[in-house]
This record gives C-alpha cells, structure tokens and sequence, in this order.
C-alpha cells in the first residue's frame, strides 16, 4: 500500500520500491481498500530485499516492527527511517466477515497516506 500511494501521490518527488524480508503473496484485501481509494496495486508484486540490493537509495523507510528489526544495511549513504503501522492481516484474522476485515486495511491504508502525503518534506526535516 505504500509503494502504491508513494507512487499516485509523489511520483514527481519519490521514486518508490517496494520489498520485505518475508515476502508474501499480493493481499486481494489490500488491493480492494487500495481501488475504493482510486489506487490500482493489482499488478504489484511482493520481492524480497535481494532484488533491490544493487539500487542506491537515498532513503529506506521501514513500515512495520519486523522489518524495521531485520532491515539490512543498504549500500550507499541510505538514510532509514522507521514509521510503524499496524499490519492488517495479522489485525484481521480475528474477523468473522471481509467486511470487518476490511475496517482495518481501511484504518492501515488512510494513515499510509497520510503518512506518505508528508514527503519528501517530512524526510529532509528529519535533520539526519
């Protein structure tokens, strides 16, 4: 979801990729949140790390715990950065219905862009 609105939003500003250390398979439910908000994340794929490691980034930026944990060392002068959003599979495995399902990746998705509607401005006050 992040790459998908770093790229609807701020592709005059932000080139973004998008990769995890456990890569899983394209979630339908977040793809489904994403087009209600007029996103298309349908053809995305889920990469691993190692896929990107011969790009030089200015900035990696972390979006769950796990990852933020794990992330390697990025090649270059790559500055890290971690937001933590709640991860709204693991939030809905409880739910009894898609739709209570979906009240999270609805939560999760809106404070993605809120959070991504901050760059790159937010990335150069972080004074690191």
């Amino acid at each position: 979801m992040s790459q998908g609105w770093a790229n609807h939003l701020k592709s005059e500003h932000i080139e973004a990729y998008s990769a995890g250390i456990d890569p899983q398979e394209l979630n339908p439910l977040a793809v489904k949140v994403m087009a209600e908000a007029g996103v298309d994340i349908s053809k995305h794929t889920s990469k691993h790390l190692d896929a990107l490691k011969d790009i030089c980034f200015d900035y990696v930026i972390t979006v769950c715990d796990s990852a933020n944990e794990a992330c390697p060392i990025f090649s270059g002068n790559a500055k890290k950065i971690h937001v933590s959003f709640d991860d709204p599979p693991k939030l809905a495995q409880g739910a009894i219905s898609e739709f209570e399902a979906l009240v999270h990746y609805r939560r999760v998705r809106d404070e993605i862009k809120t959070f991504i509607t901050t760059l790159p401005e937010r990335l150069s006050s972080k004074g690191d």
